[in-house]
């Protein structure tokens, strides 16, 4: 009997290629500073702040989506833009996993039972100095999400396809400190994705995807 293959861009698939493959590879380099190798000692160092992402992937069949947010315009750090849930991993998290789910519900209300945590990508290094675990998780529908006006403006959902396709991976650039640095961006529709969210997206399509 021949068994059908998952569709490409299923939460069969995606959960499939996350158990073939070693994912918290320690060894594995991910970061602003790979199109920025004149930045490596700047934002490689000692002092990086730990924090935790969740890369929510809801199971649509074979069309699943990614939620995403967008920061609230309040914020200090990093305001109106794109990004995963998450933030800063805290002294009571008894590990990544536990930071991205706690700070998963808090932001914009996702029960931790509707989500099947599968693995975790290599840690991202940020140049605003934060050690990033992506956490990769699957979403069973039939949720519902609560946003923390504090936190998020608005939350969206962006096809899996559409981010896993390297056409859609441009890169840009602006001068910081006057130096020209570059990054990922990736516009969806009215949306903007881009810096460390579009870095943590290509890091995922060059681990499982690529």
């Amino acid at each position: 009997m021949v068994h059908a293959k998952p569709a490409h861009y299923s939460a069969q698939d995606f959960r499939q290629r996350a158990v073939q493959e070693h994912l918290n590879d320690a060894a594995a380099d991910y970061g602003d500073h790979v199109l920025n190798p004149g930045l490596r000692e700047v934002f490689v160092h000692d002092r990086l702040r730990n924090a935790a992402v969740l890369i929510p992937v809801v199971d649509h069949g074979d069309a699943s989506t990614v939620i995403l947010t967008k920061r609230a315009d309040k914020l200090k750090n990093h305001s109106g833009q794109i990004a995963f849930p998450g933030g800063r991993i805290d002294p009571g998290d008894v590990s990544p996993e536990a930071a991205a789910l706690r700070e998963t519900s808090e932001e914009i209300g996702l029960a931790s039972g509707y989500i099947d945590v599968i693995g975790r990508l290599p840690d991202y290094v940020t140049g605003s100095g934060y050690r990033i675990a992506p956490v990769l998780g699957v979403v069973r529908p039939g949720f519902q999400l609560t946003v923390n006006p504090d936190e998020v403006d608005d939350i969206f959902e962006v096809p899996l396809g559409f981010l896993m396709d390297p056409a859609n991976h441009n890169r840009a650039s602006r001068t910081w400190q006057d130096q020209e640095r570059f990054f990922y961006a990736m516009p969806y529709e009215e949306r903007y994705i881009w810096g460390v969210t579009a870095g943590i997206i290509r890091a995922l399509y060059e681990r499982l995807y690529a």
